[in-house]
């Protein structure tokens, strides 16, 4: 018998673990999916709340469902490369806890599975329903990193999806510090498609990304599959010598062969502080890229697990 299993992060989430396993427990009895073993893993990124204590409970009264609890909150990537990493299955499922992602909605993505689909991606489609700034912001930020990426991601892509084993066993070996599974993905190859679903809406708590986190992964995915914002930043850095080796030509030449005066501080202080902000957006675009060296040459694990319990440790 095959078997598939369903990894949920969770991060402050309490109420909701409780929610999504019913829902589960529902599907994996239906006549498509009841020929698979179906087992939950959740991953407990170091919530704060009650959300480790309420799996728990739900793991001690179902004998399929298991967790990992992490020594901290390492960010959402990262709980799902502990999932990833602890899975033995012939497919993995990956969802948000807050039931945004529609659980009606894997029985359609096994079946894209069963036609021999390696890899079955999800694309959110909002219809006007989420807010207008984050329609704006995400709809520039895939136009920005499929410009600049050699690695293609679909608009709306979302971290719903089906892995088969053979992905699976390739993301194990990445331990990249900066992840960025969007990009990874379509990235490794295989066989992938793509089916489109509409977000519910959260039953319980808040979303825990902020305008800050959603720039940091922004430039994370920007950061991690190009760099073309550096050749960018060299042929800005080539035009503005060009420029200035033309300005000071005709600096020259007004002093020499004409008897009209040199203009006053205006342009000069314009042009300083121009080539001066570009110096520095330019500086910290390569700033950028050292960090992130400077980070992977550390080689910390992506995560610590506190605590777990297993399918192969029972």
């Amino acid at each position: 018998m095959k078997s598939i299993c369903i990894l949920i992060p969770c991060y402050n989430e309490e109420g909701n673990p409780s929610l999504i396993n019913k829902k589960l427990q529902s599907i994996f009895t239906k006549d498509k999916l009841n020929k698979y073993r179906c087992t939950i893993l959740f991953v407990n990124d170091g919530s704060a709340d009650n959300t480790l204590s309420e799996i728990k409970k739900i793991s001690d009264k179902y004998e399929n469902v298991y967790y990992i609890s992490l020594s901290r909150n390492f960010g959402h990537q990262n709980a799902i490369k502990a999932g990833i990493d602890h899975a033995e299955a012939d497919a993995v499922i990956t969802m948000d806890a807050d039931l945004q992602h529609p659980p009606e909605l894997i029985t359609d993505i096994i079946k894209y599975w069963e036609d021999g689909y390696d890899v079955v991606n999800t694309k959110r489609i909002d219809e006007g329903k989420g807010g207008i700034f984050k329609r704006i912001t995400s709809s520039f930020f895939y136009k920005i990193i499929n410009r600049l990426s050699y690695v293609k991601i679909e608009s709306g892509a979302a971290d719903f999806r089906l892995l088969d084993s053979k992905v699976i066993n390739e993301l194990q070996k990445i331990n990249e510090q900066n992840l960025f599974l969007r990009g990874i993905i379509p990235w490794l190859g295989f066989r992938q498609c793509s089916i489109k679903y509409q977000p519910d809406k959260r039953k319980i708590g808040k979303t825990k990304y902020s305008v800050k986190k959603m720039f940091s992964f922004a430039i994370s995915g920007i950061t991690s599959f190009s760099i073309k914002p550096l050749r960018l930043s060299m042929l800005i850095g080539l035009a503005l010598s060009i420029l200035a080796i033309v300005y000071m030509l005709y600096a020259i030449y007004i002093n020499l062969f004409t008897a009209k005066a040199m203009p006053g501080w205006t342009s000069i202080i314009v042009s300083v502080l121009f080539i001066g902000g570009l110096q520095l957006l330019m500086l910290g675009i390569i700033g950028e890229y050292l960090g992130k060296l400077f980070i992977e040459n550390k080689k910390r694990p992506n995560y610590i697990i506190e605590e777990k319990k297993l399918r192969n440790e029972n």
